[in-house]
């Protein structure tokens, strides 16, 4: 694997541990992180042809393995896509590639970028934060998964307000104290 895939690998686990988990951002990550049901993928396709045959051979190895061995799959992109527009171009792809092989229903794709924006949201708004990333990254996400998830969680809806309460007491200082961003990640071996 090249050190550039590799790094990206660390920075998303890292990313995973201090954001997602660490401030709760999705209260569903920590037990699928903690039996190691996650599994991490990086490509460095530049182009939407290529990350997308890659996006396909994910979801086939997904639904491949046993949900208690492989409940999720981040597809971290290395090779492009740090334009968010051309990111969102490429979801949009993504998910009409999901529809087309009729897994809609089966699996969910989930989004997240470095310059990450709510569409209503400012460039700098702390809640971009909750799906920001230090690399553009596909989430393939078990439809029965999700759904047990949310039906053994007492209000699902409200962990994107939560998200963003816990974001604005964070503050931009707090987000960046985290250092989860691009080779952020230690090294195996070194602390963090």
């Amino acid at each position: 694997m090249q050190a550039r895939q590799a790094q990206a690998l660390r920075d998303m686990r890292h990313w995973l541990e201090r954001a997602v988990i660490g401030l709760n951002l999705c209260p569903f990550a920590k037990a699928v992180h903690v039996k190691g049901q996650v599994h991490y993928a990086a490509c460095d396709a530049a182009a939407p042809a290529e990350a997308l045959e890659a996006l396909g051979h994910e979801m086939d190895a997904l639904l491949a393995e046993d949900p208690a061995r492989r409940d999720t799959t981040l597809l971290v992109l290395t090779g492009g896509f740090a334009d968010f527009l051309e990111f969102q171009h490429l979801e949009a792809m993504a998910q009409r590639l999901l529809r087309k092989r009729r897994l809609d229903g089966v699996l969910q794709i989930a989004s997240f970028h470095p310059d990450f924006e709510f569409g209503d949201a400012a460039p700098d708004a702390l809640s971009n934060f909750s799906n920001r990333a230090p690399w553009p990254t596909l989430h393939l996400l078990r439809e029965d998964s999700v759904q047990r998830a949310v039906d053994a969680y007492p209000d699902a809806q409200a962990i994107y307000g939560a998200n963003i309460a816990t974001l604005e007491r964070l503050g931009h200082e707090g987000w960046a104290a985290l250092r989860v961003g691009r080779g952020d990640a230690p090294v195996d071996g070194e602390g963090a």
